[in-house]
């Protein structure tokens, strides 16, 4: 039974000696092993069940592939598990006093191990088939590998499965038409490049990467982004998404919830507008949205706080003269009420009102003083110097310009009114 993971042995006697230890781990292979006989040798797992099988913890590295071995029957003072769920937990034995401290292991697989090693301590029969007691083969350690870039499709592994520790994992060019649910096993993923293969769909599962913070779709057949993937932990870690050539006509409004967002990458792609509560993105620096179908851009555009903005290639519209009024006086009940739960930030969901209410209050447009509204507003365009929002800008066309138009809604006819100069 073998356990791959970080191990850290400290002893105990440091403190006494004024000596610290040094506090990082290093990947090592546990290895529940038969104890070498000092009389008649013990049968082995998987033999005739005489009696209990005496077991000892092989502890082998990079450097020492022959390992330190540790004897467990009534040897261990205390298990600490607090964080097993995490991957890490420590075990203190008695003779020799150290603590062996485990971690970056598979939560599943430690609990698994911890278990057997307490039948050891116990000195019951460990259920579990125990390993020869040799050295650990150096291909052992290739699962410890974090960084694996496949770049052809003959180097993709189709028989083995990615290293189980893998944080970076590239596969371009790979001829993939949907993403490998084996990639999805990678828990402790922060890149992911899938870049140049013919991906037309995410599944959900994608949100289950809890560490992912750069997901890279470049140059795929995307039409969508899940609205499955931004309520998932992504909300909490990506950093960095490129979705750029693929065939994205819109992004849902609940993307706007991937509030870490800093680098966002859209170019060549068939976008005809951006989600119009972009404004929410507070922490995008890098906005690359070239080559698209943009007739205007949302009035919550102008909150944005940017370093780089590129929207060359756009067929940007002229502003147009004349508003768009849709107002209706006296308000309808659903207009009325909807204004209300969003003004007063009254928390709703399917479970309480239906879905295509939902929806409707999801897509509120937001009044240029800041009060929202549903289907009753004027609707005017203007337009806007984005070097108000970004410090570099790419121009917009050949002919050097900066401005774009950018789409303003208004609760009132005051509301309108006292906005006239600005639509001007």
């Amino acid at each position: 039974m073998k356990l791959h993971c970080e191990v850290e042995v400290v002893s105990r006697h440091l403190p006494a000696l004024g000596l610290r230890n040094r506090g990082k781990g290093v990947r090592a292979v546990l290895t529940l092993c038969p104890q070498a006989p000092r009389g008649p040798p013990w049968p082995r797992a998987g033999g005739e069940r005489g009696g209990p099988h005496p077991a000892c913890l092989l502890v082998c590295t990079l450097r020492d592939k022959r390992g330190t071995r540790y004897e467990l029957k009534e040897n261990i003072e205390q298990f600490f598990t607090k964080f097993v769920d995490e991957g890490k937990a420590t075990v203190r034995l008695k003779t020799p006093p150290v603590d062996i401290c485990l971690s970056k292991a598979n939560s599943i697989s430690l609990k698994g191990f911890l278990s057997a090693v307490r039948l050891a301590h116990r000195g019951c029969d460990v259920e579990a088939p125990l390993s020869a007691l040799a050295p650990v083969k150096t291909s052992e350690f290739e699962k410890f590998k974090t960084k694996m870039v496949i770049t052809s499709k003959k180097d993709y592994p189709v028989s083995k499965n990615f290293p189980y520790y893998l944080e970076h994992l590239q596969t371009s060019y790979c001829g993939l038409v949907r993403v490998d649910m084996r990639m999805l096993c990678l828990k402790n993923l922060r890149k992911l490049d899938l870049s140049h293969n013919h991906i037309k769909k995410l599944p959900a599962t994608i949100g289950d990467l809890i560490y992912l913070q750069e997901l890279n779709l470049s140059d795929n057949h995307l039409e969508s982004f899940s609205v499955a993937l931004c309520h998932s932990t992504l909300q909490k870690s990506l950093r960095s998404l490129d979705l750029s050539k693929n065939k994205i006509k819109a992004l849902p409004v609940q993307f706007c919830q991937l509030r870490e967002l800093i680098d966002l990458k859209l170019d060549c792609n068939e976008l005809i507008r951006f989600p119009f509560k972009i404004g929410q993105l507070t922490n995008l620096r890098f906005l690359s949205a070239a080559q698209n179908k943009l007739p205007f851009l949302p009035s919550e555009f102008r909150n944005l706080s940017l370093e780089y903005l590129d929207l060359f290639g756009n067929t940007f519209e002229q502003p147009k003269v004349l508003p768009v009024i849709m107002l209706q006086m006296p308000l309808t009940l659903l207009e009325s009420s909807a204004r209300t739960i969003l003004h007063n930030r009254i928390p709703y969901g399917s479970h309480i009102i239906p879905f295509h209410l939902c929806q409707d209050l999801d897509t509120a447009k937001t009044c240029v003083c800041g009060r929202f509204c549903l289907s009753c507003f004027t609707q005017g365009t203007t337009s806007m110097n984005l070097h108000s929002v970004a410090h570099t800008v790419v121009l917009v066309d050949n002919m050097g310009g900066t401005e774009a138009p950018v789409i303003s809604y208004f609760c009132s006819l005051g509301c309108y009114i006292n906005s006239c100069d600005m639509l001007k």
